[in-house]
């Protein structure tokens, strides 16, 4: 037997024609697709085309705009405040970074903030295409529609994951940063609670306080969180971590938790950094490269083969799946199908096994 495997162009192609189909202007549309199709080819599959079902739901019932821009409220040489006018969030989000990267070429870094984007998927795909420019890319992202996360020692959720990313460039690969200020993710706890699995730690406290593996702790009424990164033990940490997400996200847009709840969305930050303004490109790469040679070169631990930099196993997984196909997790197109169906959209066909040989 062999897991079906997806041409990632074909990917693309179908989900730009779903949300073409629901309405969504053409080049939105071609955005989005683009970053949920990378979100997968990167591995990360509960922020890739998982969300494209619940993002044309979200369509469907007018919680995600399909056309318009965002309103620019305030705008200095080095820095913007945009209203996204919940628009798509990775349409936006590429959107704001493109427009810092401009910025900060003249201005040496530059910063946006987007209010009232809607969800913007994985941070981690909008990274290498700053890198790629010689840049350095920060991203930071609350959603204050939503509270799954307790501060430490508490048993109230007051956060989402907090989500942050950097992108940082070197001679070779970039190094990609991407992690929550909590253990886990609404995304994979979710999934999991429905197939009946466990998480592989306890990442999770239940109404009492416990720590648990049991995503159940979560839903129908059982009150349990998400813990802080770092837990029981060290979760003061992912805590902190999580209210400077906040101050830079809903505290500089003057919008989040303290205000009516508008639906799924994201409050974000995006921030581009020139390192031609300060030491230099070059000079940053050489830095960058030494560290990474002496994280490779570090000897690795009882179990651990060789220590990988953040982000390494991403790209290479990109790269292989480009080359032979793209492993969607199971949930994925069956979720589609219905949606193919009443959009009058095709469903591209898995590849034929022997086209997968090697991507394993």
């Amino acid at each position: 037997m062999h897991d079906p495997r997806h041409e990632a162009a074909a990917l693309t192609v179908f989900a730009t024609a779903l949300l073409r189909r629901a309405g969504v202007r053409d080049d939105i549309a071609r955005d989005v697709a683009e970053v949920l199709v990378d979100a997968d080819l990167m591995g990360h599959t509960t922020h890739g085309l998982g969300l494209l079902a619940p993002y044309l739901a979200e369509i469907a019932n007018g919680g995600m705009q399909k056309s318009g821009e965002p309103d620019i409220v305030n705008a200095h040489p080095a820095s913007q405040f945009w209203d996204g006018q919940r628009l798509p969030g990775p349409w936006l989000t590429r959107r704001a970074f493109d427009a810092a990267s401009a910025m900060a070429r003249t201005q040496g870094s530059a910063t946006i903030v987007v209010r009232r984007s809607h969800h913007i998927a994985c941070l981690a795909a909008y990274l290498p295409a700053i890198t790629q420019r010689g840049q350095m890319g920060l991203v930071y992202c609350s959603d204050p529609n939503n509270q799954s996360v307790a501060p430490f020692g508490g048993l109230t959720p007051v956060f989402t994951p907090n989500p942050f990313a950097a992108g940082i460039p070197t001679s070779g690969d970039p190094i990609l940063l991407d992690i929550s200020a909590s253990y886990t993710t609404n995304g994979l706890t979710g999934r999991l609670h429905e197939a009946g699995a466990k998480l592989p730690h306890p990442w999770l406290q239940d109404a009492q306080g416990n720590a648990t593996d049991d995503p159940a702790v979560l839903f129908n009424g059982r009150n349990g969180t998400l813990l802080p990164l770092g837990g029981h033990d060290a979760g003061h940490k992912g805590y902190a971590l999580a209210l400077l997400v906040e101050a830079l996200t809903a505290g500089l847009a003057g919008m989040g938790r303290a205000d009516p709840k508008e639906g799924w969305g994201a409050t974000v930050l995006v921030q581009v950094i020139e390192p031609a303004a300060f030491g230099g490109v070059d000079a940053m790469r050489r830095q960058m490269d030494f560290i990474v040679d002496a994280c490779h070169d570090a000897t690795p631990r009882a179990g651990v083969a060789r220590v990988r930099m953040p982000g390494e196993r991403a790209l290479k997984l990109m790269r292989e799946q480009r080359a032979h196909g793209v492993l969607l997790h199971p949930s994925i197109m069956p979720a589609l199908d219905s949606w193919a169906r009443k959009l009058e959209v095709a469903v591209p066909p898995a590849l034929a096994p022997s086209a997968a040989v090697g991507a394993r």
